[in-house]
């Protein structure tokens, strides 16, 4: 009896410890309730997937927001800017106008903006369409200097090449949206961020579990359905739960994530978009 009081005391004991400090969250994007924001107006919708407006935001740490607005036919967002953090919008479906420190420029799906700190931004919808985007916001930490970006960099996932990464197989290939690689990167800026990519699959395809030492990084699925892995992490241990279009996973510092495709021969390709941000590690002092 004591020794089965003792299994079930620890049981309880690891499921907490899992709860306050998990290796994933996962979010099904359509049952979440949009809720109260600074972007939102009585047009403008925001869906709090991870990070701000969350109930489990304090477990991520370099990323300030991860969610859905949705902006009516003849609608708009409130404008926004931040001081200590950049953005990336991707347009999930629908057209509108992105609003960018007093300019009005024309957005269409798979387009992909990034907005840098202090710029004025927001979304407006003269379609008879409702737009979806995808905001995507980054801490900056503190005393980090981020280079001045002049011009509003935009582009469209279409405008990159699907190409093939080293380590990831030859079954997934990758459209490199936002990131540090001029000619590659359809946008070519970021400080926090490592990399914002679609990643497409061959039917039964993977892009081989792997995890990050430095970043923490999420996948949204874009269209389809398969097999996401979120697991324990340098171990290299798989956790496989079945994903589907609208889902989305957050994983922590070095927390192992993978994709295995759920498509069939004939079907269309399973679509992932990703985002990896870095990890704000402390900067130690001389008297650590």
């Amino acid at each position: 009896m004591q020794s089965a009081r003792f299994a079930i005391g620890f049981a309880i004991v690891a499921l907490r410890a899992f709860a306050a400090d998990p290796t994933y969250l996962v979010r099904s994007v359509s049952t979440i309730q949009p809720k109260q924001s600074d972007l939102t107006t009585a047009t403008a919708h925001y869906r709090p997937v991870f990070g701000v407006g969350d109930p489990d935001q304090a477990q991520l740490k370099g990323v300030a927001r991860y969610g859905e607005l949705t902006v009516d036919p003849g609608g708009a967002s409130e404008l926004v800017s931040y001081p200590a953090e950049e953005q990336v919008y991707f347009v999930l479906d629908g057209n509108g106008v992105l609003l960018y420190d007093g300019q009005k420029q024309p957005i269409k799906k798979w387009d992909v903006m990034y907005l840098p700190l202090n710029i004025k931004h927001g979304i407006a919808n003269s379609s008879d369409r409702p737009v979806r985007v995808m905001v995507m916001g980054f801490k900056i930490p503190a005393g980090t200097t981020v280079p001045p970006f002049p011009k509003l960099l935009l582009g469209n996932a279409n405008d990159t090449r699907l190409q093939q990464l080293s380590g990831h197989g030859d079954t997934s290939q990758f459209r490199l949206l936002v990131g540090p690689n001029p000619g590659q990167d359809v946008v070519t800026a970021g400080s926090q961020i490592v990399e914002v990519y679609m990643m497409e699959f061959t039917p039964g395809g993977t892009n081989l579990p792997h995890h990050h030492d430095n970043a923490e990084e999420i996948y949204y699925v874009l269209r389809g359905h398969g097999d996401m892995v979120a697991g324990d992490g340098v171990d290299g241990s798989e956790g496989r739960h079945r994903a589907k279009e609208g889902d989305a996973y957050f994983v922590r510092l070095n927390g192992t994530i993978g994709f295995y495709s759920g498509a069939k021969e004939g079907e269309q390709h399973d679509l992932i978009l990703a985002v990896r941000s870095r990890y704000p590690f402390r900067q130690r002092s001389r008297s650590d």
